[in-house]
């Protein structure tokens, strides 16, 4: 980042964030860009009003005591010369308490339009939502209007007439004001001219209503009472707002609380004139300190505390393997939109306020910290799992009760500060001082924690080849395949073939099978046992206390690859989950078996046609970049705000960005890397974590190598695709930009019923996870074809297998208020020359994938770390599952897994509620 980039980001960003987001809401709830550009200016010039106002104050006070003193200046200069003439005019500047800087006071209101008409030129001459966009007579709010042409030069009325505006506005303003105010405005209203003439018609719209909303305000000041005429024209707006939240009939309920919430604060200011309320008299006490001290707690809150905390948390996951890049970064860019936004812009409203603004800044600053403190630590805490694009799987849907008990508690919160405040200002003033330095070390230390984790992954890339992985393939020799496919869902599998009925020549040789269960709820706890085996179910991993659970899991992850490598098999491992208890995974726990060949392919591959080195996959990861040092701020922004607005600013992932409106052309396909659903069959965007997954199974041909040696080989590779539930574009399941399904649907609706069984597709979770488990046996089946192609088919044996299921309520089946489903695992397996796709009712668990895989290929196979058998015994009779809440690795650092509930199954079907039991929680 530059000195220059620092300077924006401090001054300009946060008001072209402040813009688009209300551009943005604007545009939801009206629909129509023009008439939200409309929106966008009075909204901002209401805003700035009171900055405005007092600035023109200051330039009437300079140009007030320029006149009071001109004829003595005057007579000064003309009689004397040189130093004297110096000395006296200082001398009696003195004693009129003027000094020469306070002539800058003139140029205020022109300082003040600079940045704000640079967000503006930034955010509305790209914004790619303008494109193509009518709006009355300009035909494309994305172009310069050009409503006809002079030869080969087009004529833009919007800027003339922007011009013109500002001229009238400019004679009226400048009446009776010296020549030197007349040509600042008149030259100013000519430079705009210039800079706009060729600009995109959506700009120049917007620039040109805030003339005329110049113009008007110099207008209204001259009317008799104008604070009665703007509360009669605000009251009226509100009215207008109100009755269009009533008709509206797609807005939920929510969205018409915060609307007649924004209607009566419109009616307020008419209510005062006609019931004015008794205003404090003497001196208000214009405390600085107070302000500036909360205004840097904000800062710090939004901009280094929360960021930080989320990229600690798993600050791997913020790395883009093909371009490395510090994620402390992006906690620098919120620190910067914090610091410009509360102290930088907050101290500007501040000092260019009364003295009775600025107490009610003091107060209210302080109950901005209380409010955001509580929402964050206590409201809105437990909202699912959340991608590194900051996009939840689930989007947060808060119920009417949890709103109204989190409102109750802003206003008793905020009520208590205000009082608080009152009687104990210096206390409050030392509280804010702590907290500051609280938040301070608080993300200093994250920030120190995310370097070491960044430090650690540069060393990691460093030991690791830049090759591609090669996955070798002998056509004479035993090839096994286990592939974990993470959080696949066995039990949708009937319905997959169901609706995709050639998937079964394509598997052909594997039996599903259905009565699989997983000994864990998350991939930590379901994962050991099915690369290690039962050794390292999560009742056997507690047992042995003494030992890290990092280094037990690692130790799970070394069973099979070990175990075939000394048994004569050529090993390739790809992606080992969670290895070193990293996102990332850490490859350096095969270190002590250098002929093993090891690979991350996760994030590796440009689905979009380019090559690891092409500039698509670098614009992708440019993209997710931007993203992430706009969208940190919001996501803080998020988090300390009362729940009733949190659905807004989280606006389903988007944050409120311009550029997710509206779908835009393959050529710009890295703009929008979170999707946007729209209902269950309809959305916008690619989902980022889904293509770095899906890209890998897309080039599963590329990478895969055939041989005529002898040569036994054996890999192990997990994939994410099924773990990054997105909407696809049916009936191929395919990423795309905009996905519309809305016919398919209709027509394919049966597809959900199998013998009599029906799956529920009602939520756009559980169509989400269908997609994208969909999307993997399509590309698994490609993959199979080319195997086939090959002559590396039948000689090779392929498990497919899940670590855990997931919580889609599709078959109703809980125990003691969990869904089941958690623990219902994929598993396939094609065993060597197999043929027919076949159905079994054995039942089996995911631990059972190391005796699968080593059956009748290494004899009495044993677990190199523990000497056990590695056989399916375990197995018999009732099985201990364990249930937990989310487990993030990097919170986990003891010998056994955190508390949780314990279930025992046994049984045919694990869809039948009756074979399984709750036994405890512990």
């Amino acid at each position: 980042m530059t000195f220059l980039n620092a300077i924006y980001k401090l001054i300009i960003a946060p008001l072209e964030l402040l813009f688009e987001v209300i551009f943005e809401i604007a545009n939801k709830i009206i629909g129509n860009a023009g008439l939200s550009i409309i929106f966008l200016s009075l909204a901002v010039s209401f805003l700035v009003l009171p900055l405005y106002k007092r600035a023109d104050e200051l330039q009437a006070e300079e140009r007030d005591i320029q006149a009071k003193m001109a004829p003595w200046v005057k007579h000064i200069k003309k009689t004397f010369k040189g130093d004297e003439r110096f000395l006296m005019l200082q001398e009696y500047y003195r004693i009129n308490h003027y000094k020469p800087v306070y002539a800058l006071k003139s140029s205020v209101s022109l300082l003040l339009q600079i940045p704000f008409f640079i967000a503006a030129y930034n955010l509305l001459s790209g914004m790619k939502s303008l494109q193509g966009m009518p709006f009355g007579f300009i035909a494309d709010l994305g172009k310069e209007d050009a409503l006809f042409m002079i030869g080969s030069f087009p004529v833009n009325i919007l800027p003339i007439l922007m011009t013109l505006v500002n001229i009238v506005s400019g004679i009226i303003y400048t009446k009776g004001h010296p020549l030197r105010a007349k040509i600042q405005v008149y030259g100013l209203a000519a430079v705009f001219l210039v800079l706009l003439y060729h600009s995109p018609s959506g700009l120049v719209f917007y620039w040109l209503l805030n003339n005329v909303f110049s113009l008007l305000k110099n207008v209204f000041y001259k009317l008799k009472d104008p604070k009665k005429v703007l509360s009669i024209v605000l009251a009226a707006a509100g009215l207008i707002l109100l009755a269009v939240t009533v008709i509206r009939p797609d807005l939920d309920g929510r969205q018409k609380i915060l609307l007649s919430i924004g209607s009566v604060l419109l009616l307020l200011p008419l209510v005062s004139v006609f019931l004015p309320l008794k205003k404090k008299t003497g001196n208000y006490s214009k405390d600085a300190l107070a302000f500036f001290t909360g205004a840097i707690l904000m800062s710090l809150i939004t901009g280094l505390l929360i960021p930080s905390v989320v990229i600690n948390d798993s600050a791997l996951e913020f790395i883009d393997i093909m371009g490395i890049t510090n994620p402390a970064i992006y906690v620098v860019n919120s620190m910067l939109l914090s610091f410009g936004t509360w102290v930088l812009w907050g101290g500007v409203f501040y000092f260019l306020t009364s003295d009775r603004v600025k107490y009610i800044f003091g107060r209210t600053i302080w109950i901005i910290c209380g409010v955001s403190i509580i929402d964050y630590l206590l409201f809105g805490t437990d909202l699912g799992i959340m991608s590194s694009a900051l996009q939840y799987e689930k989007t947060p849907d808060f119920g009417l009760s949890q709103i109204v008990v989190n409102s109750l508690v802003v206003i008793a919160v905020a009520a208590v500060f205000w009082l608080f405040y009152s009687k104990f200002r210096k206390i409050a003033k030392t509280v804010l001082i702590i907290g500051i330095m609280t938040v301070s070390y608080l993300g200093i230390m994250n920030m120190v924690l995310i370097c070491q984790s960044y430090s650690w992954y540069q060393n990691q890339a460093a030991e690791t080849s830049d090759e591609l992985a090669n996955i070798p393939l002998s056509k004479n020799g035993k090839n096994v395949i286990v592939l974990m496919l993470d959080r696949s869902m066995g039990t949708q599998v009937p319905y997959i073939m169901n609706e995709k009925p050639e998937l079964k020549d394509k598997f052909d040789g594997f039996t599903y099978y259905h009565n699989t269960v997983s000994y864990g709820s998350w991939t930590l706890i379901g994962a050991p046992a099915l690369f290690g085996g039962y050794d390292y179910t999560p009742e056997n991993i507690n047992a042995r206390d003494g030992e890290s659970l990092v280094s037990k899991h690692n130790e799970s992850l070394r069973v099979m690859p070990v175990l075939f490598g000394e048994n004569g098999f050529k090993v390739t491992v790809c992606d080992p989950s969670y290895a070193g208890y990293k996102m990332v995974p850490d490859l350096s726990i095969y270190n002590d078996h250098p002929e093993f060949n090891v690979y991350i392919t996760n994030g590796r591959f440009d689905y979009f046609g380019g090559t690891q080195d092409g500039a698509r996959i670098l614009d992708t990861i440019n993209r997710m970049n931007e993203m992430r040092n706009r969208n940190f701020y919001c996501f803080a922004l998020m988090k300390i705000s009362p729940l009733i607005l949190q659905e807004t600013i989280y606006d389903d992932g988007g944050y409120n960005e311009s550029d997710l409106v509206t779908g835009v052309s393959d050529d710009n396909f890295n703009t929008t890397l979170t999707q946007h659903l729209y209902g269950i069959s309809r959305s916008v965007g690619y989902f980022h974590d889904f293509i770095n997954a899906y890209a890998v199974l897309d080039n599963l041909p590329k990478i895969t190598t055939v041989n005529d040696s002898s040569e036994n080989t054996f890999l192990m590779m997990e994939n994410d695709t099924a773990h990054a539930p997105c909407l696809l574009q049916e009936p191929d399941y395919v990423p795309a930009m905009n996905v519309d399904n809305t016919a398919y649907d209709v027509d394919m609706v049966d597809r959900y019923t199998v013998d009599g069984k029906t799956m529920m597709m009602e939520t756009d979770k559980q169509v989400i996870h269908y997609h994208s488990n969909m999307a993997t046996f399509l590309k698994l089946g490609e993959w199979f074809d080319y195997l086939r192609e090959n002559g590396v088919y039948d000689n090779t044996r392929i498990i497919l297998v899940a670590d855990h299921g997931r919580d889609l309520d599709q078959f109703h089946v809980f125990c003691d208020d969990k869904d089941l489903e958690f623990f219902m695992p994929l598993l396939m397996v094609k065993d060597f020359n197999a043929t027919g796709f076949t159905v079994s009712d054995e039942f089996m668990t995911n631990g059972d994938t190391p005796a699968l895989a080593t059956k009748d290929l290494i004899e009495d196979p044993v677990n190199p770390f523990t000497g056990n058998p590695i056989n399916s015994d375990y197995k018999n009779g009732p099985q201990n599952i364990f249930f937990s809440d989310f487990i993030d690795s990097t919170e986990v650092t003891g010998n056994v897994f955190p508390a949780g509930s314990w279930f025992t199954y046994e049984g045919d079907d694990p869809l039948d509620v009756n074979n399984w039991k709750y036994v405890d929680d512990h």
